[in-house]
């Protein structure tokens, strides 16, 4: 009893561990006063289950990876300013991680370091130049200086996914640097954009040339979903998620004074980039033939095929089924000869019904679901669809029938010119002997 009593505590407190595995953050800080400076994030996101390790960000010994396994699953910059990463982390080593599946959140301000220039590159964002800010001279705050760079963003321009930024409602205080995204690249989202009225410039110098950034492609937080799942999200503002912005009164110019929805979009924006939130996986797949159960080894022309997928979402730390109703299907051959959207059983299970194409050949069952806030799916099941066997043709065609009733005539002409020519013959015989 004490044997098994041991076993289940050991086998608990494996399953603990694995569980913290996946939450492992890095936090790389501007300094040791930003974790003072930026409490109220990081608590919440202690108490949302993520185990957070705090690094100055050039600190000598900082490393990402040992004996070729990463040592964290996520990584926090809150150090706009640095120019170089400590250690082994680089802007290639950032970029690996992100090639590997990690997923990062990244802050930055008017003063921006190179090495998060180049990081910002290499996912598809344009940090504007030094010293610049996003400028905004009819939506701004009372408590703006001057300069008009306390922009008040309105909660309208946020993307429209509850995924990444939940039922945001309330405006948000914003102020830092502008960013542009690659407008050909469908990886890239813009997750907050300025107004209209918005512009990114240095607000201590003259407007001589045209902005970089005018309007709504004025994008202050930026996100990307690479095509592995990883996600990042860049934005603009450092003090974005500080506790200043958290607590403060929102008070445009033209308005009255609310309460800051910085920490609201902040840590949904975080729970998404960090993969606890509009991720689906795959549970099952399986194929047979209508009013079967197993799958086929392959499958006859114009037979009637049923796939299913079962698909789960996490939900509040649960795999609970995923209830889109827009998920298609492709029978492919190349080209895809057949593509229907799956009808939602319940529980995530998928089921699309078809008929197999009369062209035999090398076929694949395709899904490949991807959806703004959702991680992809992407699934192929191969299987071979052969010809009918010469003894499974219909035996009789119905547009054939013309063809069957000409050569049924003709044996009937030949049976009655045959008795006709016959008895002809015989009479000519009688006269003669006659």
């Amino acid at each position: 009893m004490l044997r098994v009593s041991s076993l289940l505590a050991l086998m608990m407190l494996v399953t603990a561990s694995a569980g913290q595995e996946s939450n492992r953050v890095l936090v790389l800080l501007e300094n040791l006063t930003v974790k003072e400076t930026h409490s109220i994030y990081f608590k919440s996101l202690v108490d949302s289950g993520f185990e957070l390790t705090y690094k100055v960000a050039d600190d000598s010994g900082l490393q990402i990876k040992k004996y070729g396994q990463y040592l964290y699953e996520h990584i926090i910059v809150f150090s706009p300013s640095v120019e170089e990463f400590g250690g082994d982390l680089s802007a290639e080593a950032i970029t690996e991680f992100i090639d590997d599946g990690g997923n990062i959140l990244i802050a930055a301000n008017s003063n921006v370091g190179e090495v998060l220039r180049e990081v910002a590159s290499e996912v598809g964002f344009e940090v504007d130049d030094d010293g610049t800010a996003v400028i905004d001279h009819l939506n701004y705050d009372t408590k703006d200086l001057g300069k008009h760079t306390l922009v008040v963003a309105d909660p309208k321009n946020l993307i429209k996914s509850e995924k990444i930024v939940g039922k945001a409602s309330a405006p948000m205080l914003y102020r830092g640097v502008g960013l542009l995204v690659d407008q050909e690249n469908p990886l890239v989202m813009e997750i907050l954009t300025g107004s209209s009225t918005s512009y990114s410039h240095n607000p201590d110098t003259m407007i001589q040339e045209f902005p970089h950034a005018v309007g709504k492609q004025t994008v202050m937080i930026a996100g990307l979903q690479a095509r592995n799942n990883a996600r990042v999200v860049f934005s603009g503002s450092f003090e974005f998620f500080s506790d200043e912005f958290f607590s403060a009164k929102v008070e445009p110019v033209t308005g009255a004074a609310v309460a800051s929805g910085n920490k609201e979009l902040a840590l949904t924006l975080s729970k998404w980039c960090f993969k606890q939130s509009g991720v689906l996986k795959v549970e099952s797949i399986s194929h047979h033939k209508k009013g079967e159960k197993q799958a086929p080894g392959h499958y006859t022309i114009k037979e009637d095929a049923v796939y299913n997928i079962v698909v789960k979402e996490l939900v509040d730390g649960k795999w609970v089924g995923f209830n889109g109703k827009d998920m298609q299907m492709e029978f492919v051959r190349i080209d895809p000869f057949v593509r229907i959207t799956m009808e939602n059983k319940g529980q995530g299970k998928m089921e699309g019904s078809f008929k197999v194409p009369d062209t035999y050949g090398v076929y694949q069952f395709k899904v490949n679901y991807n959806r703004v806030g959702y991680s992809r799916v992407q699934e192929a099941t191969q299987i071979s669809v052969v010809p009918l066997r010469h003894n499974e043709y219909e035996r009789f065609i119905v547009s054939a029938f013309p063809y069957y009733a000409s050569a049924f005539s003709m044996m009937a002409g030949v049976c009655v010119f045959s008795f006709v020519f016959l008895h002809y013959k015989e009479e000519e015989v009688k006269k003669k002997t006659e």
